[in-house]
Formats: structure tokens, C-alpha cells, sequence
């Protein structure tokens, strides 16, 4: 999939594929130049484009479907990864995942939502919109790590809690609160990382934590551009005024002080680079792993009351 203000990139990636297709089925093909003259071509289309994208151009490439998604996170950064299934309540949503993981020589709780990189996919996990179940079972997975004091890593990447009458049946607003309620007291560092799409209630159920990161292509907001867009001016097509008016990218939630650190993508976006994207991911998750393994459960959970305390304070002029 292309996007529409990626202008000529994806006709120089081919012609750079096709290339390099074939010097490797000709050794004596003379390409070289033609190849390198390519490649510099691109990856100045891509700074060009790139360091000037707009709020609703960084939402398009948010919910690009080549994005990484939780389970390429989990194959590229862990060593090891024990999913466990189920809230021992109703069932075992696939919209959200989670269970024990080694990074490097650390042990954590993974906990993500999880969407699909094909239909089949997405129905299974609902498009990654979790159902009440599914916000549950994370919780349940929370007080495991607490009981065996290992820190908890939450992957935020949903269009929102899934809003259909059955999951409204099941409690889907007590199970979202509850949620936020327990992770507020949780006595192990917990690490939140926006990887694609933070959206609503869905992302806040599993997103409250100590350091909340974000890749720098990603968004997080209380709306999608298009509902805001609906209720605002009952007109969808403004959803780009909406993005902008939101405030959601990385660089306008550092600003307001909602998140602690921006985790710079590989030019070009995530979906271009997945060994970048990992790399740069688990750097970030080490350095915080590492910082707060050295604070006191009593001083973690004081914190994160200060922290959240701080959010939506705003002087008068």
C-alpha cells in the first residue's frame, strides 16, 4: 500500500529492486552508478517528505497496514515468549496478547494489542479493538508480574475498544476503569510504548505506566480525527482539521507533557524498515528497563500518581 503524499517513492524502490535484481543475476551487469544515483534520489525524497508531514499524514502512516505489529515486536526483540490465554472470566480475546519474555538478559510481562496483516487476521483479532475479555486477561497478566516482580512492557496499537453491544454487555467500560484503577497501584515498573495507532479507552486500558514512549510516527488521542470530525462539524471530510486540532503526534504530546520520549523511526517510516524499527525499539526499552530497576516499589507507584496528577494542569494568561 502507498500512501498519496509519498510522491515517486515507491516507482524508485522498484526500479532499485529491479536493479538490484539484477546485478545479482548477472555479476557483470554495469549498475553501480545507476543504482547509487537511485538510492540517493530516495532517500531524499524521503527526508523531503518525511520532516514535513502534516498531523494527518502522520495518522495515514500510523495505521499503515505494513506497519510492525506485536507479534513482529515480540519475534525481533525477545528472546523468549511464553504466551499465556484467557481471563478465566469469559473467553480469550486475540485483540489483545500478552505473556512472560526474556530482552536480552531481562524478564518482563509483554502485554499488546494485536491486529492482523491479513482480513482473515483482522477478523480474528477484531482489528485489534479489544473486548472486555480482553482487557481482563491483561490485567490478569499484570498481578502476575507483580506477584513474581518482573516489569510489565505494554504495546499500544488499536483504533479503540471494540464498541459493539455484546462487549457493552460484557462491562467494557468497568473492565476499561478497572484497568486504570489497578495499573495506577501496581508495585513493578510498568514501560508503554505507542508502536501505531493510540486510540481512546482501548489504548488507555492497557496504558497507564511509568514512561509512556511513542515511535515518532505514531499517534495517541481521546478520538479518532474522523469521530471528532463527526461530532464537531457532522462532516468526516474535515478529519485532517480534526487531527491537527487533537494534538496527536509524538511531537505535540512531548510538548504537553503526556509522554516522556519520542522513539525516532527509520527514514521513511516503520513500515519501511522493520530491523530498524526493532532495534531502535529495544534500545529504548532497555535504557528505561535499566533506570527503573533501581527504584523502590513504594517510590514507582508514588510517582506514577505524580506523574498522571501533572496531566491536564494549564495556566491561566
Amino acid at each position: 500500500m502507498n500512501l498519496d503524499f509519498e510522491k515517486n517513492m515507491p516507482e524508485i524502490e522498484a526500479k532499485i529492486a529491479e536493479l538490484t535484481k539484477q546485478k545479482t543475476t548477472d555479476p557483470n551487469a554495469k549498475v553501480e552508478d545507476q543504482l547509487t544515483d537511485l538510492q540517493k534520489q530516495l532517500e531524499s525524497l524521503k527526508k523531503e517528505v518525511y520532516s514535513s508531514l502534516t498531523p494527518w499524514q502522520t495518522v495515514q502512516v500510523a495505521r499503515h497496514p505494513n506497519r510492525p505489529l506485536l507479534r513482529d515486536y515480540i519475534a525481533g526483540i525477545c528472546g523468549e515468549f511464553i504466551e499465556l490465554h484467557g481471563d478465566r472470566y469469559f473467553g480469550d480475546d486475540q485483540g489483545i496478547i500478552g505473556g512472560f519474555a526474556t530482552i536480552e538478559d531481562r524478564h518482563v510481562m509483554i502485554i499488546g494489542h494485536q491486529k492482523g496483516k491479513t482480513l482473515e487476521e483482522n477478523v480474528k483479532t477484531n482489528f485489534g479493538m479489544a473486548t472486555p475479555d480482553g482487557y481482563r486477561k491483561a490485567l490478569r497478566l499484570m498481578k502476575l508480574a507483580e506477584k513474581f516482580k518482573i516489569p510489565i512492557v505494554s504495546f499500544i496499537d488499536t483504533p479503540g475498544a471494540y464498541p459493539g453491544a455484546d462487549a457493552e454487555a460484557r462491562g467494557q467500560a468497568e473492565a476499561i476503569a478497572r484497568n486504570l484503577t489497578e495499573m495506577s497501584q501496581i508495585e513493578v515498573p510498568i514501560i508503554v510504548i505507542v508502536t501505531g495507532e493510540g486510540g481512546s479507552g482501548g489504548a488507555l486500558g492497557i496504558g497507564v505506566g511509568d514512561v509512556i514512549l511513542m515511535l515518532s510516527n505514531s499517534v495517541y488521542s481521546v478520538i479518532s480525527p474522523e469521530g471528532c470530525a463527526s461530532i464537531l462539524w457532522r462532516d468526516g471530510s474535515k478529519a485532517p482539521e480534526a487531527a491537527e486540532a487533537l494534538k496527536v503526534t509524538a511531537d505535540s504530546l512531548s510538548k504537553l507533557g503526556i509522554i516522556d520520549e519520542i522513539i525516532p523511526e527509520p527514514l521513511g517510516g516503520a513500515h519501511r524498515d522493520y530491523e530498524g524499527t526493532l532495534r531502535v525499539v529495544k534500545q529504548a526499552l532497555l535504557k528505561h528497563l535499566n533506570i527503573l530497576r533501581r527504584v523502590s516499589e513504594r517510590k514507582l507507584v508514588e510517582r506514577r500518581f505524580e506523574k498522571y496528577c501533572r496531566i491536564g494542569r494549564f495556566k491561566r494568561r
